[in-house]
């Protein structure tokens, strides 16, 4: 298949943040276009994003069923769909498209409980259709770079991790369709803050380690006054060679953006990634030295090289590492390989990580077991 691939997307409609960001990530390198979606459970408000996004207004559809019936009957219909609805619609608007045959992508966290993302490991395994999750941060060439020289013994044997996710935007009052949603269980799920952010984190530290967490100690806190789910999370973590870590992820922190960072230590050395300098891998050696890797070094491998687009020194950050995930996404359609692409085993630890956190914290129940999982 040469030619571009075509997405229908299902959610993001006026005034949501993610769904623009969904489009200009996947068209950025060309390999994609978006041609179609249901954009709003209201059906005026959906058809009125064919404008937003500028496709033919007869593709902007009313409902979901009436999409997917229509798509399949076109000779230039979608090739996959792209699920960015918060959290609560995910899983319906995944089995309907699966069923339907569409491949999928899906915002994170999969879907807004761990049993839920078992159902939709069940649908993922019976329709044995491509599927992909949007952990945005797994895209970024550094963060690869980072995992490939931990996993070459770079730093040693992995001792220590840190993984802090700082921001202040809903310190005050939760005003807004971003905001609102985020802190409402019935469509949130179980966790607030742990699973807007912390799962990231999570994913982040299991990603560049290459290690499973296998135990965990929990403290959640709905900081707030009157919020019903967390916005303020500690986590410890114990990884499955012995390694400790921790993991901050707050939304209360006044002043703090996306503060994203990851440090990881071992035998031999340390090497740390923030989010707000994503261009800079800080590479600490035991003999005291301390070596900068840029992107867009000769010096970089096959996984970072491979989705990095300029020369050094001209930073690509967000969206960039965000269209990463789709480009591995379309060489899957493509049938190619995308190792470092996150799916449902991802999706089905991150719904476990955000219950066994929020029930441990919630019950002070200590270090609890993470739950053995197959995907």
């Amino acid at each position: 298949m040469t030619r571009r691939l075509r997405m229908a997307m299902i959610g993001g409609g006026p005034g949501a943040f993610i769904g623009p960001v969904h489009r200009i990530a996947a068209e950025l390198d060309r390999e994609i276009e978006l041609v179609a979606g249901v954009f709003s459970s209201e059906a005026e408000r959906s058809r009125a994003a064919a404008d937003i996004y500028r496709i033919d207004p007869a593709r902007a559809y009313g409902a979901l069923d009436e999409m997917l019936a229509a798509e399949r009957a076109r000779e230039d219909g979608a090739d996959f769909v792209s699920v960015v609805t918060p959290n609560h619609n995910h899983l319906p608007s995944l089995r309907a498209a699966m069923q339907a045959g569409f491949p999928a992508m899906c915002d994170k966290p999969a879907t807004s409980s761990f049993a839920e993302a078992q159902e939709l490991a069940g649908i993922i395994a019976r329709t044995n259709l491509p599927f992909g999750l949007t952990h945005t941060y797994t895209g970024y060439p550094l963060v690869r770079e980072m995992k490939a020289r931990i996993a070459d013994g770079a730093i040693g044997t992995i001792r220590k991790v840190v993984v802090e996710y700082p921001q202040g935007w809903l310190a005050g009052p939760a005003e807004g369709k971003q905001a609102e949603w985020r802190v409402d269980p019935a469509r949130s799920g179980a966790g607030g803050c742990i699973g807007d952010i912390g799962t990231h984190a999570f994913n982040l530290a299991e990603f560049v380690t290459g290690l499973r967490v296998t135990r965990l100690l929990a403290d959640l806190a709905a900081v707030v006054p009157e919020r019903e789910l967390d916005d303020d999370a500690t986590v410890l973590m114990q990884f499955e060679n012995g390694a400790r870590g921790v993991l901050l992820a707050s939304q209360i922190e006044v002043g703090e953006l996306n503060g994203l960072r990851i440090r990881v230590y071992g035998e031999t050395g340390g090497m740390i990634w923030k989010q707000e300098d994503p261009n800079a891998l800080i590479w600490h050696r035991i003999d005291g030295t301390t070596q900068i890797v840029r992107a867009g070094d000769a010096s970089l491998g096959e996984w970072a090289a491979a989705r990095t687009r300029t020369p050094g020194g001209h930073p690509e950050g967000y969206l960039e590492a965000f269209a990463n995930l789709y480009r591995d996404f379309a060489a899957v359609l493509r049938g190619e390989d995308a190792p470092l692409l996150p799916g449902i085993a991802d999706g089905l630890r991150g719904m476990a990580f955000i219950q066994t956190a929020v029930a441990a914290s919630r019950d002070g129940a200590g270090w609890t077991d993470f739950p053995e999982i197959e995907a």
